[in-house]
């Protein structure tokens, strides 16, 4: 089966598997691709679809024969392929697809960074697919990410994947182009990515996509340096996603550079300042230390601090030690006024519910 660690996996596709000719969307590398991610969830694996596409889909309905594309008509594109997009990854599926368009202030507002991650986690807790991909309908350029490559990698530490599959046209990372370079040699494992693995990348040959095998190499870097291995494989290749899922290798391996969680227990601690902190309950200090449990308002006893949501607060026992510290996902104001209430009580309260729990149990790094 899948490789037993990975729980759960952020797949990239691209532009040129989901338009191969730029005439519309196509299923001849899709189908392949449906199958994979629908065999991972059947042996309990999460997907999270990262689908370029929307630009290349939507090209034959606006017509401009000149490049490069302006960006009121790449938008344009993006509009009508959009659609199409979804649509046929829908249809190649017996259970619901969600759509997620993001740009990059999206994920740097810390707001809407946090909504997003809830976002993924329901959608992901009740089976759905999240297919992302970046607004480029809306997307200018200083609000673009740049490619999908950087964005999956984004998504995949976002999500907590354990691993991201970066689908491409070749079989993995050579030591040249192996379209240029007869003899360039493959590589099927990197375990640390330095000047030399960039010097081996090129710019991407197709000129629907956006992206090549540097994107997917600084990808990779990104990834793998916050704890989530990465491969790249060859998205045209069936038997690669078959070798996959009998536990095999297929394409280059590159990997992570320290545990998944301890990367993110380290930057809870100590990357990111504490705006406050709350206190709870003996109920929830037990569950908190031995159950591995999220929090809820149930627990909570005092607050102390401003904060909003989104920022990291301690969490304390009644004597004030420091627990562990969390991204709340709530202000102290709105904790304020249903500490020691049950869920069921906080849209009551408040007028709106956007969190059971007031800190995440993956949002929570303890100190010991």
């Amino acid at each position: 089966m899948l490789n037993s660690a990975w729980r759960r996996i952020v797949l990239k596709v691209g532009s040129a598997l989901i338009s191969p000719d730029a005439k519309g969307c196509s299923t001849r590398y899709l189908l392949a691709i449906a199958r994979f991610i629908s065999e991972c969830r059947q042996q309990g694996t999460e997907v999270v679809l990262v689908s370029s596409g929307s630009v290349a889909a939507g090209r034959s309905a606006i017509a401009f024969a000149h490049q490069p594309l302006p960006i009121n008509i790449k938008q344009a594109m993006a509009a009508v392929g959009q659609t199409q997009m979804m649509a046929i990854w829908s249809h190649l599926f017996d259970f619901r697809c969600a759509q997620i368009l993001l740009t990059h202030d999206d994920l740097a507002d810390r707001r809407r960074y946090l909504n997003i991650d809830n976002t993924l986690r329901t959608l992901l807790a009740n089976k759905v697919l999240p297919i992302v991909n970046e607004n480029d309908s809306v997307a200018t350029a200083e609000l673009k990410v740049g490619d999908n490559d950087n964005l999956a990698a984004m998504v995949a530490i976002l999500v907590d994947a354990d691993a991201l599959i970066i689908c491409s046209d070749i079989d993995g990372l050579y030591t040249a182009n192996p379209r240029t370079t007869p003899d360039a040699r493959f590589i099927a494992r990197v375990d640390r990515i330095d000047a030399t693995i960039y010097a081996m990348a090129g710019g991407s040959h197709h000129s629907i996509g956006t992206g090549g095998m540097l994107t997917k190499i600084q990808a990779a870097e990104k990834a793998t340096r916050l704890g989530v291995d990465t491969l790249i494989i060859n998205g045209q290749n069936a038997a690669g996603f078959d070798a996959l899922l009998r536990g095999e290798q297929a394409g280059t391996l590159f990997v992570r550079q320290q545990d998944r969680l301890s990367a993110k227990k380290h930057w809870l601690l100590n990357s990111l300042k504490s705006q406050g902190s709350i206190t709870l309950d003996s109920g929830a200090v037990q569950a908190l230390l031995h159950k591995g449990a999220s929090l809820l308002a149930k627990g909570i006893t005092a607050v102390s601090g401003q904060f909003d949501k989104g920022d990291a607060i301690w969490l304390c026992d009644q004597s004030g030690t420091q627990l562990a510290k969390g991204i709340c996902q709530y202000s102290a104001t709105e904790l304020l006024l249903i500490k020691g209430l049950h869920s069921t009580q906080i849209a009551l309260t408040l007028g709106f519910c956007p969190s059971e729990e007031v800190v995440h149990r993956d949002d929570i790094a303890l100190t010991s």
